[in-house]
């Protein structure tokens, strides 16, 4: 069961969709306000490419499972990007041990990696007549990436609308939320149903792993986004009402 009905936003949006917690929280979190939406998810050669097996997986589910959205959801949109790998020296597309760099980043980072997103996704948008683009970026509980940050979108933003003249708009809904406040997110939006959805089909971990089952989904466990994951996960349990519990995971 989705949240109550809000007031129906008729401007199509596109969610940049990995296959993630947060985007698929995104998803949601559109599908709840937007009379169509649309997806695009981005093959970069990233180690942790089971993401984009889950991407078909998580739109199925959330069709199935919430009827009044799946009408909402439109087509998907699969981009190679397999230069921005090429050129990426990241433990996100190397088999490499996840480090600190000197310039005090982890080597997760790939650089201009949403700056790239948001333009191909604008540029897809342009001819598929969408000005409103949804990004899970987050500055809150996040690894340091400059790109994540609310000022460069916001730079990005104006950027995009100059070069496109159009009036490009980038909605982060998770700007300003922790982990445990976007899985309280995804309780407000669907209940415990879209809150074990995140848990048994988004994928978050860097390594790729889905061998591993916990409460808060599958993965390596020690990785910064399984951490993250994880931590947002407890805390958030630790303080939801126990009738809120109910139809979760070690309720």
């Amino acid at each position: 069961m989705s949240a109550a009905p809000i007031d129906i936003d008729p401007r199509p949006a596109l969610v940049l969709f990995s296959g993630g917690q947060d985007s698929s929280t995104c998803l949601a979190w559109a599908l709840h306000r937007h009379a169509h939406v649309e997806t695009v998810g981005f093959d970069y050669g990233q180690r942790h490419r089971v993401e984009l097996d889950q991407r078909l997986v998580i739109r199925e589910q959330l069709a199935r499972q919430f009827p009044d959205w799946a009408p909402r959801l439109g087509p998907d949109h699969l981009l190679d990007l397999a230069v921005l790998g090429s050129i990426s020296e990241s433990a996100l597309t190397q088999d490499r041990a996840i480090a600190l760099q000197s310039n005090g980043l982890p080597n997760t980072f790939v650089p201009g990696r949403n700056l790239v997103f948001l333009t191909l996704a604008a540029a897809l948008g342009y001819r598929r007549s969408i000005r409103l683009l949804v990004g899970g970026m987050c500055e809150t509980d996040f690894s340091g990436y400059p790109d994540c940050r609310d000022a460069t979108l916001q730079a990005q933003q104006r950027a995009l609308a100059l070069g496109l003249a159009e009036d490009v708009q980038i909605q982060t809904p998770l700007m300003w939320r922790d982990k445990a406040q976007i899985w309280a997110l995804a309780h407000e939006l669907g209940g415990p149903a879209l809150v074990n959805l995140v848990v048994e089909h988004t994928h978050t971990c860097y390594l790729g792993l889905r061998t591993s089952r916990y409460e808060w989904g599958y993965g390596c466990g020690h990785c910064p986004a399984c951490v993250l994951r994880a931590g947002g996960w407890s805390r958030w349990r630790a303080g939801t009402p126990g009738n809120a519990k109910e139809g979760l995971p070690g309720a």
